[in-house]
């Protein structure tokens, strides 16, 4: 009966410990930030989210970013309104935009170690419904225990479907965009 219980124990523990093992290298990150900023000669637009939320698997490399369309904040009232019309990225139809995808050098991180790794992401970004593969590099920084993680994707609005033939967003809102991303975990 002793033996029993003892073993019953045994499992237990070794099953926790593992199960504890396996949901460690799924890491969350609610302190993500993504800034959208657009640059043409008649002016620069930069708006902000810290409300994106991101998760980065340590020992496959799959990263996940769910970013809420508005929350974008812009610094005129007038251009958040604009970003979230039907005829910008129409927010209340595509609420969120998603960054699924994968390090591709993985072997090329140590989470265990301190240190900058300099690594390529590719994966599937959904912007206003619509679906384009990325390719970008990606830092990975291990500090104290901590983890994060920039990137800066160049964003053609076209390709997601958002664009102005005509009217002062065609002068006012550059036809690439600069995303970049920011997350500690």
């Amino acid at each position: 009966m002793k033996k029993t219980t003892i073993l019953s124990i045994v499992a237990v523990a070794v099953i926790s410990l593992t199960s504890f093992t396996a949901s460690a290298q799924k890491l969350v990150s609610s302190k993500t930030h993504f800034k959208f900023f657009s640059s043409t000669p008649a002016e620069d637009i930069e708006a902000n989210n810290y409300k994106a939320v991101g998760t980065i698997d340590t020992s496959t490399g799959a990263i996940v970013f769910s970013v809420p369309m508005q929350s974008f904040e812009f610094e005129k009232a007038l251009m958040q309104e604009h970003f979230n019309s039907k005829k910008f990225l129409n927010t209340k139809a595509n609420p969120k935009a998603k960054l699924i995808g994968k390090i591709a050098d993985l072997s090329q991180v140590d989470f265990g170690k301190e240190g900058s790794y300099t690594v390529a992401i590719s994966g599937n970004l959904t912007i206003n419904g619509v679906t384009n593969i990325v390719d970008e590099k990606a830092t990975i920084v291990v500090q104290d225990g901590k983890i994060a993680f920039n990137s800066t994707l160049n964003v053609t609005l076209a390709a997601y479907e958002v664009a102005f033939k005509k009217g002062k967003p065609s002068t006012n809102i550059a036809k690439t965009v600069e995303v970049t991303v920011e997350a500690t975990y």
